[in-house]
Parts: structure tokens; C-alpha cells; sequence
């Protein structure tokens, strides 16, 4: 959960030898302790590069400025791409969601119980539905019906800007516009059932029911202009057979997506996944 003088680093660039060495040694100018890192690099040999280092340092609001400035030396050496994030600040999230309440409730679960290192800001419906449900976990719920889109969207954005680090589409059943994801100036997780595109539209479980389909899963990746497209954070997967109901079918795959939803929020919270072209690798 929250850590004082705790920050966590991320970093990319083309692999190199001497990385490792610099960052190290950049920290250790300041004082700051290496509780933990963790790398990959895509190749060894002109491969890319990426590091997640946790560290300690006393003091940490006051030392930062020239902490930073350490390491943008070492960025600008090795031509890296680099954040460094507070790690005693939650991530502020906010939840949309239209009816189905299993992904939603799983969250915010989580999160009471402190299992999640995040604070619910607000959840956002297009129905009125689901408020008496969140307003149990003493979290705002916001009705914004889906009537006019643009109207909608503005409201949502209204509500949004400079008040969240992270939207989450918990069952959202409304597709988001690219000029919405544009404005919002904050990454999007979205989860869906993975029987895309296979089982497009209405009714995925039934269809696969009738075709047969011995294992369910879902995907949870960041929301692009692309829909469904965006780099894959989690995956999973249950194994079904013919004698389940498509009722059945789709109790299964709830589970599947509330626990896959759940991964994914806690890694981007605690800035384990670094994007990488339309995939992501998670330190």
C-alpha cells in the first residue's frame, strides 16, 4: 500500500551494456536504497531494453528535483524513456459501468479491503441501476444517460479532467469516441470476454454454446482509438464443457473477467507495465 519516501522508476531504450550500471549509480549519488528491480530486454543483442527499479530515500519530496535531474542525464545518455512515480500517492480511479455489476463490485472489494492501491474517485453509469450498489462502499455515483452522445461524453470529460489517473471500463457497454480518449489525458482498461472477434455482437455465450466451446477467458488491455485493439495488460482463461448451460457459459466468464480486471488495475497501479509498441511488458 502507500509508501513513504518510496518511488518506483520505470525505464526504456534500446539495449546496451552499461544500463544497469548508470541507473545504479545515479540513484546511489542521492542516497537512494534499491528495494527491488526487476528487467527484460526483447533481444540480446539489439534488443529493447526495460527496468522497473523500487527505491527508498529519506526525504523523498524534498531530494526529487535533483534526483531527477540525475537521472535525466542518464536518460539523455542512453537516448531512454523514463517516469518516476510517488509511491505514497494512490492512483485516482474512476469506473464506468453500464448494468452487469460483477467487474464493478469486484473493485471496489478489493479496494476496501486495501488489496487494490488505488482510491475509487467516482463511478460512472449510463444507467441509474447499479447507484444503491456503490453508494455502499461510500463512493459518488454518477448517472450520465447515453441519450446524446456528445452531450454524454462532455459531461463524463467535464467530471474527469485533472481528477483521475485512470479510467476503468468495468463492463462499460457504451464505445468510447477517439476524440474522448484524446481529451481525457488519462490511460483507459478495458475488459471483455475473449471471444473476439469470433463471437462479435449480442449474445457471445450463446453462440458459443452452439458452436461448441471448451474454453472462455477474458482480456483486459489499454483502451486505443482502436477499440479492442490496445496493448493486452492480462489474460486468462477456464476450461467449459458440453453439458454447461450458456447461463452457465457466462457465470464462468463473469469470474474470468472480474479477476483478470482486478490484475490488471493492481499492476498499472503499482507501475508495473511499460507499453511497448501494441503490446506491454509487465516488471
Amino acid at each position: 500500500m502507500a509508501q513513504p519516501d518510496t518511488a518506483r522508476l520505470l525505464i526504456a531504450c534500446d539495449d546496451q551494456p552499461g544500463i544497469v550500471a548508470a541507473v545504479a549509480g545515479a540513484l546511489a549519488e542521492h542516497g537512494a536504497n534499491i528495494i527491488s528491480l526487476d528487467q527484460h530486454s526483447t533481444d540480446a543483442a539489439g534488443g529493447r531494453f526495460f527496468q522497473r527499479t523500487v527505491i527508498h530515500l529519506e526525504g523523498l519530496a524534498a531530494k526529487r528535483p535533483a534526483l531527477e535531474a540525475s537521472i535525466a542525464a542518464v536518460a539523455e545518455r542512453f537516448d531512454m524513456e523514463w517516469s518516476l512515480h510517488d509511491a505514497s500517492l494512490r492512483k485516482r480511479v474512476a469506473i464506468f459501468v453500464s448494468k452487469y455489476d460483477h467487474c464493478l463490485l469486484e473493485l471496489l472489494w478489493r479496494t476496501q479491503r486495501g488489496e487494490l492501491d488505488i482510491d475509487v474517485t467516482m463511478v460512472v453509469s449510463n444507467h441509474p441501476d447499479l447507484a444503491d450498489s456503490v453508494r455502499a462502499f461510500g463512493v459518488p455515483f454518477v448517472h450520465v444517460p447515453a441519450d446524446d452522445k456528445a452531450a454524454m461524453e462532455q459531461r463524463q470529460l467535464d467530471l474527469l479532467r485533472g481528477n483521475v489517473d485512470l479510467v476503468v471500463l468495468a463492463r462499460y457497454m457504451q464505445i468510447l469516441t477517439d476524440s474522448f480518449i484524446e481529451s481525457l489525458g488519462a490511460p483507459v482498461i478495458n475488459i471483455h470476454h475473449s471471444f473476439l472477434p469470433a463471437f462479435i455482437g449480442a449474445n457471445p455465450y450463446a453462440r458459443a454454446k452452439e458452436r461448441g466451446v471448451k474454453l472462455i477467458g477474458a482480456t483486459a488491455h489499454y483502451a486505443t482509438a482502436d477499440l479492442d485493439e490496445g496493448p493486452i495488460i492480462e489474460q486468462d482463461v477456464t476450461r467449459v464443457t458440453h453439458a454447461e448451460s450458456a447461463a452457465e457459459l457466462q457465470r464462468r466468464g463473469a469470474d474470468v473477467e472480474r479477476f483478470v480486471l482486478a490484475r490488471a488495475v493492481k499492476w498499472h497501479a503499482e507501475d508495473r507495465v511499460i507499453v511497448h509498441g501494441k503490446s506491454t511488458v509487465i516488471l
